[in-house]
């Protein structure tokens, strides 16, 4: 038997799968393109609403930022005020602390007055006595008055009145009690005896003195020119 030669299998007309795939790949990047094109202005939009809320969020922390700002100003300028006023205060507390314990010691600073005047003043006492005046200076005590000047109602206080042709205003002739003052504070006004010019002396009696001139003068013009008697 003779056998026949095998020939070569001739494969089957399959389509390659290369072939059908680039077709589907074709059709799949189409439609990825065509997604890409769609997505893109949806993503625009997107950061146009994003950067909207952006500056709507900026504006707010401005605004809050502004009222942060006066707020601190006001407090500041609160506290500035408050610090003045306590100051004030302060000050006004100290000055009444130390005017009511000068007045009190005022009677005590009359006494080493009147001792210096009648010559008293000496010793242990008069140290004593220095030491207490340069305390009192110290503390803004001031005294005030003196005679001869004239008579001012706001800061003395007349305790006796008299006239005299010496003097061409109200004036203090005599400081019976010096006064004291602290600062612009009066503590006691000076105690005086205040003269006052004598009534007919000075412009008063040369006013009296023209009006009898004037009345001698009137008196001889009628003796000289009066009427004729037939």
């Amino acid at each position: 038997m003779t056998e026949e030669p095998k020939g070569f299998e001739q494969e089957p007309d399959v389509p390659s799968e290369a072939g059908d795939a680039k077709p589907a790949k074709g059709s799949a990047a189409g439609k990825d393109s065509g997604t890409a094109d769609e997505a893109a202005p949806g993503a625009g939009g997107g950061d146009a609403q994003e950067l909207t809320a952006l500056r709507a969020q900026l504006d707010q922390v401005r605004t809050a930022l502004g009222e942060r700002t006066a707020d601190l100003q006001r407090l500041q300028a609160e506290y500035q005020n408050y610090r003045r006023r306590v100051e004030r205060d302060r000050v006004a507390v100290k000055e009444i602390a130390v005017a009511n314990l000068l007045t009190e010691l005022l009677p005590v600073l009359d006494d080493i007055g009147r001792a210096r005047e009648h010559g008293e003043l000496v010793g242990g006492f008069k140290s004593v006595a220095e030491s207490l005046e340069t305390v009192a200076a110290k503390l803004g005590l001031q005294q005030f008055g003196k005679e001869g000047e004239a008579f001012d109602p706001l800061v003395h206080e007349a305790l006796m009145h008299s006239y005299s042709p010496d003097v061409t205003q109200t004036t203090c002739v005599q400081i019976l009690q010096p006064g004291y003052r602290l600062g612009e504070r009066n503590l006691r006004p000076a105690r005086v005896a205040v003269a006052e010019p004598q009534p007919g002396s000075g412009k008063a009696a040369d006013e009296t003195a023209d009006d009898r001139d004037a009345a001698a003068d009137t008196a001889d013009g009628e003796e000289n020119g009066g009427p004729e008697q037939g």
